[in-house]
């Protein structure tokens, strides 16, 4: 007969106990729980052969999902021709309408700086855009607007400028002032008022009729309550170079402008022998059509070099 103590299924208790051939105490306990793991033991062991399997199988596709991959531009191609664009704007707006004509340039892969000018003096005006000039990284296309046009005319002439775009802006020659010019056509309005320190700004009132009749309400309402002024003595300073004499200029004429005349524009467009780009729109053209004013400059930027 068996000395062995019939098991129970007990675990850890005494009926668990056998005895050894010398009679000493055996926990068959232990064996069972070594001879058949437990269900956490084999969750943990089909996890580690689900894991090993995975990794396996992702390593396996790693060449195909990479052939597949196309890397993501962070930017545009670099463009051809003049990367550099200074834009100079006129009076009583400041730089912020420019926006999505910046956009668009940028994205193109352009590198765009606009100009705030201070409009106190022509010439302080011309030396802020030396300045930009001056620290741009290369060749550079000049743009101007309104007043704008008569900085660029003057500030164009220095080497790293290779073109002049005109924005239903003023393109005086040597000796020529923005009101001698102004005043030597009929004005399509006469709406600028001046104030008792000799500066100017556009009546409130007439400011979206006159700048803006293709903008909605709420825009140029804003915009005639915060124009900056300007000093008269920058629309009556004459200007002592004009680069378009030398280099190649293109221009925007706005045939619905109330400010500066369509016959004005094209007179002197003409003389400069500018590459004029006709638009139906306000003196504000930069706003109201963005898309293609930005063409008018990329098409001369690209033709630079």
């Amino acid at each position: 007969m068996s000395n062995t103590i019939p098991h129970t299924g007990k675990v850890g208790s005494h009926e668990g106990l056998a005895r050894n051939s010398d009679g000493a105490g055996r926990d068959d306990s232990t064996h069972l729980l070594r001879t058949q793991p437990s269900p956490v033991s084999r969750g943990h062991a089909f996890m580690r052969t689900l894991l090993s399997f995975a990794i396996g199988f992702v390593a396996a596709q790693a060449p195909a999902i990479a052939a597949d991959v196309k890397p993501v531009p962070t930017h545009a191609s670099e463009p051809h021709g003049v990367k550099n664009i200074v834009i100079v704007p006129g009076a009583f707006v400041d730089g912020s309408g420019w926006r999505v004509v910046h956009d668009i340039l940028i994205h193109k892969g352009y590198n765009v700086t606009v100009e705030q000018p201070r409009i106190e003096s022509l010439a302080d005006d011309i030396d802020l855009t030396r300045e930009l000039i001056r620290r741009q990284d290369g060749p550079v296309l000049l743009v101007g607007h309104s007043y704008g046009g008569a900085v660029i005319s003057v500030a164009g002439t220095r080497d790293k400028v290779k073109g002049l775009v005109y924005v239903a802006a003023l393109e005086p020659k040597e000796g020529e002032s923005v009101s001698q010019l102004l005043s030597s056509v009929p004005a399509p309005s006469n709406d600028v008022v001046a104030t008792l320190d000799d500066h100017l700004y556009v009546e409130p009132s007439k400011f979206a009729a006159d700048f803006a009749g293709d903008l909605i309400k709420n825009r140029t309402d804003f915009m005639a309550a915060s124009q900056p002024f300007a000093a008269k003595a920058a629309f009556t300073a004459t200007v002592s170079d004009a680069a378009w004499h030398t280099k190649p200029t293109w221009a925007v004429l706005t045939t619905d402008d109330h400010v500066l005349s369509p016959d004005l524009q094209r007179s002197m467009y003409q003389r400069a022998g500018s590459k004029v780009t006709e638009i139906k729109a306000s003196h504000l053209v930069y706003i109201s059509q963005p898309e293609q004013v930005a063409k008018v400059i990329e098409d001369a930027a690209t033709s630079l070099h």
